[in-house]
């Protein structure tokens, strides 16, 4: 993995912020995960959004 470059995703309902290089283990998504391998039936942990209400956002 090395030269990765990985990206941010915010949701835009409330803020919560998915982190390609942590993933979210506690959901399932391995760290590393990208965003494009996020599941389609994925949901914000915090409110629910689906993944098409979240925008890239540079950290």
């Amino acid at each position: 993995m090395s030269g990765q470059s990985f990206k941010s995703w915010m949701c835009l309902g409330c803020g919560f912020i998915y982190d390609e290089e942590a993933g979210l283990p506690e959901d399932g998504i391995a760290p590393g995960t990208l965003w494009a391998d996020v599941p389609m039936n994925w949901v914000c942990p915090e409110c629910a959004l689906r993944k098409e209400d979240f925008e890239m956002i540079e950290l």
